[in-house]
């Protein structure tokens, strides 16, 4: 049998961990039960990670990546408000298409603030920064800047906009229901912007789109 080089076992390792947060929760993300999940022998996972904080502190880098990855992915390099309606879609489509990712992020968000070391702060603050430079980017690019505060003010809107979202999706799980959320959160971003953006923004009016027939839960 052919040797699995280490550093594809501890990514496999680290996928692994991600489903079993998901499904499980922290408290139930066993190392036996993530060296089970990633088809590998326990003490592999030992030899790649010698405790499980260092796991989960190469889950939390994971899973950071990945969001980062999504909001690169989504920088449209057009205007500011283009750019923010971009970015906000865009995680809001991951979050739907990755559940698994949304429920770990969940769960290691509340576990991380009850560790030292502050993981769960840092991994906001480098979302939040990582918006923001993009944000403030296309302000700029576009040839109309936007102060600081409202860029910060923005920022904050597109990431809990999309954070509620998350949740909302996990606790239901509807597909259809999700679909025109989505649309519906974009509309209330457009209205945001139009208010507090003026010409910047570009938009006439907020887009207002139908509201969903019915709600789950």
């Amino acid at each position: 049998m052919a040797r699995i080089p280490a550093a594809e076992r501890r990514a496999e390792l680290v996928a692994a961990a991600v489903r079993v947060i998901a499904a499980d929760g922290v408290d139930g993300a066993t190392t036996r039960r993530i060296a089970q999940e990633a088809n590998a022998p326990l003490a592999t996972l030992h030899y790649c990670f010698a405790t499980k904080e260092v796991l989960f502190a190469a889950v939390f880098e994971h899973v950071a990546g990945q969001y980062r990855e999504v909001l690169t992915r989504n920088d449209v390099h057009g205007d500011v408000a283009i750019t923010a309606r971009a970015l906000l879609r865009g995680v809001m489509e991951w979050y739907l298409a990755n559940p698994d990712f949304g429920a770990a992020i969940v769960e290691l968000i509340s576990w991380g603030q009850r560790q030292e070391g502050q993981q769960a702060e840092m991994v906001y603050n480098e979302a939040f920064a990582t918006v923001r430079a993009i944000l403030e980017t296309a302000a700029t690019a576009g040839g109309r800047p936007v102060d600081p505060r409202t860029l910060d003010e923005l920022t904050y809107i597109v990431s809990t906009l999309s954070d509620g979202f998350a949740l909302n999706w996990l606790v239901f799980t509807d597909p259809t229901a999700a679909e025109r959320q989505i649309e519906l959160t974009v509309g209330v971003l457009d209205a945001w912007m139009a208010a507090n953006l003026g010409n910047t923004s570009g938009l006439a009016a907020p887009r207002r789109p139908p509201p969903p027939s019915s709600w789950p839960g």
